[in-house]
């Protein structure tokens, strides 16, 4: 299966108890939420590759190490994932941004397509998928699944907070995809709501309901 990473790091900890809290308000939430992938953007791009260079500082030549040559594209699902991407594009501003329009049928629960727009040169990019909360998988899936079906192979999934469920069918349709999350939380609700969560992101995120 693929490999699930846990990023713990006190910083990312504590900004998510932060947009947990219930009376949190859309700015600091939207502020917060970009914050944390940034953070998290670190560890998803740990293993890219570097060459090494010459260059000249003010003092001599010296040899550095640049990355080699990565071509990256971040896939926000909408509309929650958006914020993150703006996020993580801060640390990799050369990457391109694709995004995949979701939505949950609300008696189903299953994900509905409405829009996807990728980069044309996507075979050629590893792709690093966004989504605050990865809660049943559907979602997560299905975007995966159009990422494939159109011929990437490098996939990593990146979410702020995820149910034991919703990794367990991530990892079961997609077991080449790394997962990289903030906090694993206790289960699914009823309603398919991640407990103890922190309720609708994209609601919390602009400010709808």
């Amino acid at each position: 299966m693929g490999c699930v990473h846990l990023i713990d790091h006190p910083l990312i900890q504590h900004k998510l108890s932060i947009i947990r809290d219930a009376t949190t308000g859309p700015k600091e939430f939207r502020e917060l939420v970009e914050e944390i992938a940034t953070l998290m953007a670190y560890e998803v791009t740990r293993d890219f590759p570097l060459e090494e260079v010459e260059i000249q500082t003010p003092i001599a030549t010296a040899k550095a190490k640049v990355i080699a040559g990565k071509k990256i594209a971040v896939v926000p699902i909408l509309r929650a994932g958006l914020v993150m991407a703006d996020g993580i594009m801060k640390l990799i501003p050369a990457a391109k941004m694709g995004h995949i329009g979701l939505y949950r049928d609300p008696n189903t629960l299953q994900p509905v397509e409405y829009y996807c727009k990728l980069p044309a040169d996507l075979q050629e990019r590893d792709m690093i998928v966004v989504d605050p909360m990865l809660a049943t998988g559907g979602s997560a899936t299905a975007a995966i699944d159009f990422l494939k079906k159109r011929g990437t192979k490098g996939i990593k999934l990146v979410c702020l907070i995820a149910a034991p469920e919703g990794i367990a069918r991530v990892q079961q349709a997609h077991p080449d995809v790394e997962i990289f999350v903030a906090a694993i939380d206790e289960r699914l609700d009823d309603h398919g709501y991640i407990i103890p969560g922190l309720g609708d992101a994209g609601d919390r995120l602009f400010g709808t309901k």
